[in-house]
């Protein structure tokens, strides 16, 4: 297991909590990443942008002074040890602080403190309107926010001033934290007696590892609480007017990823029993896969014309979409430069959106043909 800096378990006291390092590692200044307007302009966490660093500044103390861009992309790697190095003390002295805290209000019994709570919260496809009340109560109230890439800029604007905010985002080709890592930073603070909240974009237990969260947290003896949220299926297909199912139209839904857990661009086995005419798929991250997964599709009998949309950043308002048949989507995908993160609508109820580009009279007839 390559964990680097690992958290170890506070099972006892702070005292014999020790942290795992590679000694060749020497921490260097923070190096920011130069993107393109489209990346700046993102709704959400894009890699190591400066504003990430600027909004989880209490981690690097002096280091956005020293803060740089790097005019050739930098080795992801070396970034991510670096960056972990130099959260490192800050991590160690929160923990004493939340211990403290814990012992000061009373929270220990016999000697002993309890762990605290640990919530894994769904943030929804990215407008902050879409939070639950019950998301809301939790993130004013926590010690600790573990945020996902897909968590919105405007969500992370609702968090309480006293919480503190650390990015352990995946994105292709960059991951901040290993998912082990995720594990260690929640099960430590969770011992210490924090209330630490997950932050997940749409729902945490919809593609968003929050069962492997949940499953290592109480396999620990540590109690979970999922508060559920808007899936990007359901809050881009109510902007864009689009009923997963209709009477007639699409009896059924269905929920696909895009990913293959070992990688690779075709992961979509699934295909042959996903393709009914009578159902609608969505598919996340799905946009390397696409185009194999339309040949699938339609190799296995759902008609070519079948009506479709990808949405990238749906219900922000960067969101942008791209309306065609199945057999066309992919191509219009790469014209349109569509990034991730985008979600695709496949099935007749798309055409029933005030969006399709076609007549209300085409659109009666499609339907009822197919």
């Amino acid at each position: 297991m390559a964990l680097v800096y690992k958290l170890q378990s506070l099972s006892s006291s702070l005292s014999s909590t020790h942290f795992r390092k590679p000694n060749s590692l020497n921490p260097q200044p923070i190096c920011s990443l130069h993107f393109n307007s489209s990346s700046n302009s993102s709704p959400f966490t894009e890699k190591t942008s400066i504003e990430r660093y600027q909004r989880d500044q209490w981690l690097y103390k002096n280091q956005l002074d020293q803060a740089t861009l790097c005019s050739v992309p930098p080795d992801f790697d070396s970034i991510r040890q670096n960056d972990i190095a130099l959260q490192l003390p800050e991590l160690r002295k929160l923990l004493q602080v939340l211990r403290g805290k814990r012992e000061s209000e009373g929270g220990c019994g016999s000697g002993k403190c309890g762990p605290g709570n640990v919530f894994l919260v769904g943030t929804g496809p990215g407008d902050p309107e879409l939070l639950t009340l019950k998301a809301y109560r939790v993130i004013q109230n926590a010690d600790l926010l573990l945020y996902d890439r897909l968590v919105s800029n405007d969500v992370l604007e609702l968090v309480g001033s006293g919480a503190r905010l650390l990015y352990v985002g995946k994105t292709a080709g960059y991951h901040s934290r290993t998912q082990e890592e995720i594990h260690e930073l929640l099960l430590s603070f969770a011992e210490a007696g924090a209330n630490v909240v997950r932050l997940k974009g749409g729902d945490p237990l919809v593609f968003g590892r929050g069962g492997e969260e949940m499953d290592f947290l109480r396999q620990q003896g540590i109690e979970v609480n999922v508060i559920p949220g808007i899936t990007a299926a359901s809050g881009i297909a109510a902007v864009l007017g689009i009923p997963l199912t209709h009477r007639g139209v699409a009896n059924s839904v269905r929920f696909l990823t895009g990913h293959s857990r070992k990688g690779g661009t075709d992961p979509l086995f699934v295909a042959e029993n996903a393709a009914d005419p009578d159902s609608t798929l969505v598919v996340y991250m799905g946009l390397s896969t696409l185009p194999s997964l339309a040949q699938k599709l339609v190799h296995h009998g759902l008609p070519p014309n079948t009506p479709a949309v990808a949405v990238e950043r749906g219900t922000t308002p960067q969101q942008r979409m791209v309306f065609a048949e199945l057999k066309d989507l992919a191509d219009e995908i790469i014209s349109a430069e569509l990034v991730s993160p985008t979600l695709i609508i496949i099935g007749k109820v798309v055409a029933l959106s005030p969006s399709w580009p076609y007549s209300s009279k085409e659109v009666s007839c499609f339907v009822e043909a197919i």
